[in-house]
């Protein structure tokens, strides 16, 4: 078996592209042969990257960057040559450039395509794309998602139900530094922190989360990481509120710093009001750490499958800031509720979302493709 890993960008940033790669690197070191083809960022120049004997990673060079789609005209003449080397090819959606390439390239084997997310914001786009995003999923031997419910009330899979399924993201559990952590907890001592992590962008509903904090006690305090162009907003409403010393913001935090926040905070919360919001891959790593989530019921997304109410965490409706406030305290005025909380974060994602479980149920799902068991 051999399989391509087709879609999305190179450096790693997103969480689309995190999946490609870590199942490249998991399905590599389980002895199954799997590169990755994908479009360049970041001014990243076009090259082939060996990750291991089993693994390469060929970036192709992006000419025009529109409508947060790279076009890279380079991976549809790559993907032309060397398709035939591949049983499968797992196209991972949304991303109009490889569906392109694939369309182009005249490829006979099994496609397995991933539908991480629809098309929301992108209107324009999704007009022009319609047709060819059609075609996708016509031509997909077998489509997952990365939660059941997503894949179930996509309005673009309804026809197409008989032949779904779903891996759930995977990660390996972090590690934070214990120096950092015994550092961060100074600097809050005597609060309950909780924390956020995110693009401050509207979907995430941060807003929501900063007026939370108007109703919790002096003991709470809220981190929110992450940059974007809602900071100066975020801000001011801080300021209005009369926030500052309950809410901070923490601007980009380093990777190597964030199993640190994870693992000093009392909680994580997740105040998302869109679908756009597929997932979380935030959600996962807490649990890794133990932490319990307080999350929201987006419709039609499948944030609070990954969050199981009264199991990992608590679910709220969307945009309630007053019911955020009153769950966040709920868990964190009452130590029993923690610790069954806390207790089921890790074991839910011990058994769902480790990087090996991901791996596993891929490889399950390529071997029904390839024994045509799935369609």
């Amino acid at each position: 078996m051999k399989v391509l890993q087709l879609g999305k960008f190179y450096p790693i940033r997103g969480g689309v592209e995190k999946v490609m790669y870590d199942l490249m690197l998991g399905l590599s070191e389980a002895g199954v042969p799997c590169d990755m083809l994908c479009a360049s960022t970041e001014d990243q120049p076009g090259e082939t990257i060996h990750i291991n004997p089993l693994a390469r990673v060929f970036v192709m060079p992006t000419q025009i960057s529109a409508a947060a789609t790279k076009l890279a005209p380079s991976l549809i003449t790559t993907l032309r040559r060397i398709a035939k080397n591949y049983d499968i090819i797992h196209v991972h959606h949304p991303d109009p450039m490889a569906c392109l390439a694939l369309y182009l390239a005249g490829y006979k084997g099994k496609v397995l395509l991933h539908w991480h997310s629809d098309i929301l914001k992108q209107k324009l786009l999704l007009k022009v794309y319609a047709p060819l995003q059609s075609w996708l999923i016509k031509r997909a031997d077998h489509i997952v998602g990365t939660t059941p419910k997503y894949v179930a009330e996509s309005p673009f899979l309804r026809k197409v139900q008989h032949k779904t399924s779903y891996i759930p993201i995977g990660v390996e559990p972090l590690h934070p530094d214990p120096a950092l952590v015994a550092q961060l907890q100074a600097r809050y001592a005597g609060k309950k922190i909780v924390l956020s992590l995110g693009r401050l962008v509207a979907y995430k509903g941060y807003a929501h989360l900063i007026e939370a904090a108007s109703n919790l006690p002096d003991d709470y305090h809220i981190l929110i990481g992450g940059k974007g162009p809602l900071r100066e907003e975020l801000q001011a409403l801080i300021v209005e509120r009369n926030l500052q010393k309950k809410v901070s913001l923490l601007g980009y935090v380093a990777d190597e710093e964030i199993p640190a926040y994870f693992a000093a905070c009392h909680l994580f919360c997740l105040p998302s009001v869109l679908k756009t919001e597929a997932f979380a891959i935030v959600q996962i790593e807490a649990m890794s750490c133990g932490k319990p989530i307080v999350s929201t019921d987006i419709p039609e997304s499948g944030v609070s499958w990954v969050n199981q109410d009264g199991v990992s965490g608590l679910v709220v409706p969307i945009a309630d800031a007053l019911q955020l406030a009153r769950k966040i305290q709920e868990i964190g005025e009452n130590p029993r509720l923690y610790e069954q909380l806390s207790a089921g974060a890790k074991a839910r994602f011990a058994s769902l979302f480790t990087r090996g479980h991901m791996v596993e149920v891929a490889l399950t799902v390529y071997r029904q493709l390839l024994e045509s068991k799935i369609k």
